[in-house]
């Protein structure tokens, strides 16, 4: 290995490794996993590219980071089995259930079946979602949830962002009373930050008037 190439291969792990231990600090545990999985990649990469010559190294370390972010979740054949369940379960509601780029499962909720406008309570509709979602949770205790809610940008952004935890909060709730430990859900508030569509039409506003759960399966709870 050249002078050059050693360089190029030390650099490159030391700043794969000075992301991921100074930028925990403020992320989410989905977030630690993703970028976790970043940094064992990016210096698997530039580990590639050193052994095909040393002119790939960065290349490779880029590359490697990009297959690396969704390595700290797996899907497994639960998690695909819990996802055709939510499909079978949510047919003809408007959920929509999805698997994500970085390996969770995501319902995202639309605001007609959720949540009355300003209110944190559920709908009966939301209600029976939740039931089965619960249950799956309760027959696959290793993985984990995050509930985060949305608003419309209607009133001010404060109580914007208090309604969208509450109702992040109301799902959390719902499901520890199923049998689903808290400690496993993760809840957030994004207010009106995250639109998904215009707030100029009250057709855009109902769309994100939402709820979005994720569902994933970590690396240490698959091996289990």
């Amino acid at each position: 290995m050249s002078h050059s190439t050693f360089t190029r291969l030390t650099l490159v792990t030391a700043l794969a490794a000075t992301v991921f231990t100074t930028g925990c600090a403020n992320m989410d545990e989905t977030q630690k996993g993703t970028a976790k999985g970043a940094a064992i990649g990016s210096v698997a990469g530039a580990i590639i590219g050193t052994a095909t010559g040393g002119k790939n190294t960065v290349a490779g370390a880029l590359l490697g980071g990009a297959i690396g972010a969704v390595a700290g979740n797996v899907w497994s054949k639960k998690m695909e089995a819990q996802k055709q369940a939510m499909e079978q379960a949510t047919q003809g509601t408007g959920v929509d259930v999805v698997r994500t780029a970085d390996n969770q499962l995501k319902l995202n909720i639309p605001n007609d079946i959720s949540f009355a406008t300003g209110s944190a309570a559920l709908k009966p509709e939301l209600r029976e979602v939740l039931q089965q979602f619960a249950k799956g949770l309760t027959e696959n205790p290793g993985t984990l949830v995050k509930v985060i809610g949305h608003t419309d940008n209607v009133g001010t952004e404060a109580h914007n962002q208090q309604l969208s935890v509450a109702r992040a909060d109301t799902v959390r709730d719902f499901l520890d009373d199923r049998g689903v430990a808290k400690g496993r859900i993760e809840v957030a508030g994004r207010g009106e930050r995250e639109p998904i569509a215009s707030n100029d039409t009250a057709e855009g506003r109902a769309k994100n008037r939402r709820v979005e759960i994720f569902l994933r399966e970590p690396e240490a709870a698959a091996g289990r």
